[in-house]
């Protein structure tokens, strides 16, 4: 068994535990073991409801550092703390190193992990900080914010209005996280272009796997389209022009809605750096955890399907994605006879900021206009 700890003395919960969380990341990883190995995990504090895993920003913090592939929280008090917050995770090493085989396209299962891990293009740590901060600037002053869609605790969404504009069309934006994490919240800034362009924008959330299957995932965010078109009148919206946009996992997503027809309102399709054929996620880690067996992976998997009849497809993908990424939109692309995807400036998170000016807004606004 294997012990590593993080530590953190920021004054903020969140700022801390993603701090402490990603110390203890990084000492897992360089003890030879992952995200997968965890055996148990243990939280110290002098104020341990400050860091009560049922709060909403501390178990997107956990999943933002984790993901999907955590171990169950041990809450402890300590009366004279070290740290403002310690955290203690037990972990158990893999009994032999990865083959050097190959296992799939060429990839041994180490490369194959880094091609899939977008992680390694940048500092997740004080990327999600930064973009929370982004969400939440952009989403003071607002009013249509939380709105519920279903009964579940994630089934909700944001929806901002443009100024000056009766009934506008609408622009659905679903975010990534490899289906088990990140929020809305932290992308409500990539609304800027659309809704300065006269569209209403609707962030969604949508229950986080693997507690939420990925079937039950596609069915929320169906059923959001749904809801927009019943309460168009309540909301001010034009719901016989949805578009809808979705990034990394939320792509897949937005790819599986179309594949579908369930959205009959449904004028257009962005999909940004996605997965659309998932059959080398079996081969990883997640994999197990998202329940990828052969059948789920043909009933999952977009590329496998006909092109939808009647919806504009566009897909993009950023200069700085792994070859397997650019790939998965190219086979896309492909199997669905739309346009070569865009490829913009770059890597596969930072790519959102062209939602905001460039290229990427173009082919966003020409799909909707179309």
């Amino acid at each position: 068994m294997i012990e590593v700890v993080g530590a953190s003395d920021a004054d903020d919960p969140i700022d801390a535990l993603r701090d402490a969380l990603t110390e203890s990341l990084k000492a897992l990883v360089a003890s030879g073991c992952g995200p997968q190995h965890l055996v148990a995990i243990r939280w110290e504090a002098a104020d341990p409801l400050r860091f009560h895993p049922s709060r909403h920003e501390i178990e997107l913090a956990h999943r933002e550092v984790f993901a999907g592939l955590r171990a169950p929280v041990e809450l402890r008090r300590v009366s004279v703390p070290q740290h403002r917050l310690r955290v203690v995770a037990l972990a158990q090493a893999p009994a032999a190193p990865p083959s050097a085989e190959p296992v799939y396209r060429g990839y041994t299962l180490p490369d194959l992990a880094r091609q899939y891990s977008p992680r390694f293009q940048t500092n997740m740590n004080v990327l999600f900080k930064q973009w929370s901060k982004d969400g939440a600037r952009f989403r003071a002053g607002h009013a249509g914010l939380d709105l519920c869609y279903g009964p579940g605790r994630y089934e909700t969404f944001d929806l901002f209005l443009p100024q000056g504009v009766e009934r506008p069309p609408v622009w659905i934006f679903v975010h990534g996280g490899y289906w088990q994490a990140s929020d809305k919240v932290q992308h409500a800034q990539f609304a800027k272009g659309m809704l300065d362009a006269g569209y209403a924008v609707v962030m969604a959330n949508y229950g986080l796997a693997p507690e939420t299957p990925l079937t039950t995932i596609v069915q929320q965010v169906s059923r959001l389209l749904s809801y927009l078109a019943d309460q168009a009148q309540n909301l001010s919206i034009d719901a016989s022009r949805l578009h809808l946009a979705g990034h990394s996992a939320g792509a897949h997503i937005a790819a599986m809605i179309a594949a579908q027809g369930t959205a009959p309102t449904l004028r257009s399709v962005l999909l940004l750096s996605g997965l659309f054929e998932l059959e080398p996620l079996t081969l990883l880690p997640m994999g197990a955890l998202l329940k990828l067996t052969e059948v789920a992976v043909a009933e999952l998997s977009p590329a496998r399907m006909p092109a939808p009849a009647g919806i504009k497809l566009g897909l993009a993908v950023g200069a700085g994605e792994s070859d397997e990424f650019k790939r998965q939109s190219q086979l896309m692309a492909s199997a669905w006879g739309s346009p070569e995807p865009l490829i913009v400036p770059g890597h596969h998170f930072s790519m959102l900021e062209g939602l905001n000016g460039g290229a990427l807004l173009e082919l966003a606004q020409s799909l909707a206009r179309g």
